[in-house]
C-alpha cells in the first residue's frame, strides 16, 4: 500500500530535529532533563558573606566586549549566555537564558527558546530582540574577536517573542557551531540604547546575571552585591552556586605588593603562579597560626601552550631558523632547579595535558594522510624527527645548545662582529625587546638575555604596567613577550582566532604570534569540520606538529595543578569539577569566618 498523500514519511521524522535541554560536542550528555543541579555544588550551601579577590592594575570600563578601555574585575557575572558549560565534561552546554536548544544532525543551524521568566535586572523581560541585537551589535562594534569568532554565521534572526534562530554558510559540518552561538553573552537593547555601546565608561550596566555593580573607586575597587531577586536562582544550572552576598576586586599594581595585602587580610583567596612565592613567600603569623591555608587543588589544568612568542611582523623573526636559534638560548633545566624549585615540567606540545590531542612519535594513519599534501611546505624533519624542546644537564652550562644556535644563525645568513651578531647581507644588527607585563618576569628572563648576549644578540628587558602592555599586546607593539593559550579538550573554532592567517592582522586578537600559513589555516578547517572525535584528535595532532617544528615561541613550562591560598572561612563540595576550580560554588562557613574575623588584627598589619 502506498503511502498516503501529505503525511511525512518514517525518515523524515526521525531526522527531524527536537528541543533539547542540553548539546554536547561529541557523545552523551551527562545531566539529563530534568536534571537537579551539577554534581560539584552543594545545593543547600547557605548564603552569605563577602568574597574578596584582587586584580592587578587598574580598570576605565564596565564594558567587557569593545577593544577598547580595561573592564573591570568580575563584570562579567552581572551578564549570561544562553547555555552555560558543565564543568565535568569535556564540552556539553545546558540551557542558561535558554529553555531549550535545536539544532539538525548536520548542524547547519541552532535554535534557543529562551525562558519566558529571564528578566533584566530593571524587571523588563529578555527578549529574542536582545539576543538578535546583541550579536549583530558585537559583530559589528564589538571587540575584532567576535567578527572572526562569528564568520561562519549567515543570519540571526527572530523566530517568535522568545525564539531565535542562527543558520551558518559553512560547507561541510561543523559541529561546535551551535555550541559556540550558546556562549553569546545577552545584553539588554534598551538599556545599550540609551547609554551608547561602543564608549568605555563607568556607568554600572544592566544585566540578567547572579550580581549587579554597587560600588566602585575608579580604577582601584568595585563591588558587586547579589541580586535577591535574581530570575535564575532555581535553575539546576544554578542551583548551589553564587553563594556570596558581595564580591569584590581590589586592585594592587604589581603581585608581590598583592601577596603582602593578601597576608594582611586584604582579600580573601588567590591563586598562585610563582612557585618562588609558593615556595617562600607565605610566611608570617596568619600562615603559621593556621588562618592561611595552602593546598594544590586536585584538579587537571586545562591543556595550554604558554611561552616567549616572536612576533612574526618583525622582519628579524621570520626566518625559522633564527626562533629555533634563540630558543636553544633558555635553558628551561637550570632555570626550574636555581629558579623555580624543581616544580615545574617543560611544555612539549600545544594542546599539553591533553594526551589524545598532542603530537607524538612520527605522523602516521590518519594524521600523516592530513600532512603529506603539504610535505613540499613542510620542514623534512617535522616526516623525520621527534620534536623535542633543547635540554641541558642544569649546570647551567648551556655550550652545546649555543653552538647549534650559531649554525644555525650563520645558516640564516648572520654572523658574530665585533661581539655582536650581524646580519651579513644588510649589516643590522640583532637586538630587540622582551616585553613583561610585571617586574616579576624579569627573574626569569634575565638569565634568558644573558644567555642571548652571549650569541652577540642584544636583548633588553622592559616592564609596563598591565594596562599599557594591554594596549600594546592588542596593537601587536612588541618584538617577544609572553603569552598563554588555554585549549579546551574539544578544540574548535577558536584555533582560528588563536593561529589563523585573517586573525594576524585583527588588532586584539589571540593570533598574537602573527602566523599566516596555509597549512596552518587549512589543519584548522580539519578541526573545526572533524566529523568525529577520532577525525579530530587526527587534526589536532597534525596542527600540534607543525605549530612546533615552526619555531614560534619558546616553550615555557607547566606543573599539575592549581596552587592555592586562602583565608580559612570557605567550604566547599567533596565532589570537586574536572575542568576548572569553580569559586562561586563555594560558600562562608559562619563559625570558620567568625574565627578567622576575631583573629585577624593579631596576625596582621596592612601594606603601605
Amino acid at each position: 500500500m502506498g503511502m498516503a498523500m501529505g503525511l511525512p514519511s518514517l525518515r523524515s521524522l526521525a531526522s527531524e530535529p527536537a528541543p533539547a535541554h542540553a548539546i554536547s560536542m561529541y557523545g552523551d550528555i551527562k545531566y539529563p532533563p530534568g536534571f537537579e543541579h551539577f554534581d560539584w555544588v552543594n545545593p543547600e550551601a547557605p548564603k552569605g558573606g563577602t568574597l574578596v579577590q584582587s586584580a592587578l592594575g587598574s580598570f576605565d570600563s564596565f564594558n567587557p566586549y569593545i577593544l577598547r578601555g580595561q573592564p573591570a574585575g568580575g563584570i562579567g557575572l552581572v551578564f549570561e549566555t544562553l547555555t552555560v558549560q558543565s564543568l565535568d565534561e569535556p564540552f556539553s552546554e545546558y540551557g542558561l537564558l535558554a529553555e531549550t536548544i535545536e539544532t539538525p544532525e548536520d548542524r547547519s543551524w541552532v535554535a534557543y527558546e529562551l525562558r519566558a521568566e529571564a528578566r533584566w535586572h530593571d524587571g523588563r523581560p529578555v527578549t529574542a530582540d536582545d539576543v538578535v541585537w546583541t550579536f549583530q551589535t558585537l559583530v559589528e562594534k564589538g571587540h575584532p574577536r567576535f567578527r572572526a569568532y562569528y564568520a561562519n554565521v549567515a543570519k540571526a534572526e527572530k523566530t517568535g517573542e522568545r525564539g531565535v534562530r542562527f543558520t551558518f554558510d559553512t560547507t561541510g559540518v561543523n559541529r561546535e557551531l551551535p555550541l559556540i552561538m550558546g556562549q553569546l553573552p545577552v545584553l539588554p537593547r534598551h538599556w545599550y540604547e540609551e547609554h551608547g555601546f561602543e564608549k568605555p565608561g563607568l556607568v554600572p550596566p544592566v544585566g540578567s546575571g547572579p550580581y549587579r555593580v554597587v560600588a566602585f573607586d575608579a580604577g582601584r575597587s568595585v563591588e558587586l552585591e547579589r541580586v535577591k531577586d535574581w530570575w535564575g536562582a532555581d535553575l539546576p544550572v544554578n542551583r548551589g552556586r553564587y553563594n556570596y552576598d558581595t564580591v569584590r576586586f581590589e586592585y594592587y599594581r604589581d603581585l608581590d605588593v598583592a601577596l603582602e595585602a593578601f597576608k594582611a587580610g586584604r582579600f580573601d583567596i588567590r591563586f598562585e603562579n610563582s612557585a618562588k612565592r609558593w615556595a617562600t613567600g607565605y610566611t608570617g603569623p596568619a600562615v603559621e597560626q593556621g588562618l592561611i591555608k595552602k593546598e594544590k587543588l586536585p584538579i587537571r589544568p586545562p591543556a595550554r601552550m604558554q611561552g616567549y612568542i616572536f612576533n612574526l611582523r618583525r622582519p628579524i623573526f621570520r626566518d625559522r631558523r633564527v626562533r629555533q636559534a634563540i630558543g636553544l638560548a633558555f635553558d628551561f633545566e637550570w632555570s626550574n632547579k636555581a629558579l623555580m624549585y624543581g616544580q615545574y615540567e617543560r611544555i612539549r606540545s600545544y594542546f599539553h595535558g591533553e594526551p589524545d590531542l598532542a603530537a607524538k612519535g612520527l605522523p602516521e594513519g590518519a594524521e600523516l594522510a592530513l600532512l603529506e599534501p603539504w610535505r613540499d611546505q613542510l620542514p623534512a624533519e617535522l616526516f623525520e624527527d621527534i620534536y623535542e624542546p633543547p635540554e641541558t644537564d642544569g649546570s647551567g652550562n648551556n655550550r652545546e645548545n649555543l653552538r647549534k644556535a650559531l649554525r644555525l644563525l650563520r645558516e640564516a645568513g648572520w654572523q658574530v662582529k665585533d661581539n655582536v651578531l650581524t646580519e651579513v647581507s644588510s649589516g643590522a644588527r640583532m637586538e630587540f625587546e622582551i616585553l613583561l607585563d610585571s617586574p616579576a618576569g624579569e627573574r626569569l628572563a634575565l638569565p634568558f638575555a644573558q644567555n642571548l648576549e652571549r650569541l652577540g644578540i642584544k636583548a633588553r628587558l622592559r616592564a609596563v604596567d598591565p594596562a599599557q602592555y594591554q594596549n600594546r599586546m592588542d596593537r601587536f607593539d612588541f618584538d617577544v613577550t609572553t603569552d598563554i593559550w588555554a585549549q579546551s579538550g574539544s578544540p574548535g573554532n577558536e584555533q582560528r582566532d588563536f593561529w589563523g592567517s585573517a586573525a594576524a592582522q585583527i588588532p586584539g586578537s589571540r593570533n598574537t604570534i602573527g602566523i599566516q600559513d596555509p597549512v596552518v589555516d587549512a589543519l584548522i578547517e580539519n578541526i573545526i569540520r572533524a566529523p568525529d572525535r577520532a577525525a579530530l584528535e587526527a587534526a589536532c595532532k597534525a596542527l600540534d606538529r607543525v605549530l612546533l617544528w615552526g619555531f614560534y615561541l619558546v616553550p615555557h613550562f607547566t606543573d599539575d595543578g592549581y596552587r592555592l591560598a586562602y583565608w580559612d572561612k570557605f567550604a566547599w563540595s567533596e565532589i570537586l569539577p574536572t575542568e576548572v576550580p569553580d569559586l562561586y560554588s563555594w560558600w562562608i562557613d559562619p563559625d570558620k569566618e567568625r574565627h578567622v574575623t576575631g583573629r585577624k588584627p593579631d596576625v596582621a598589619q596592612a601594606p603601605n
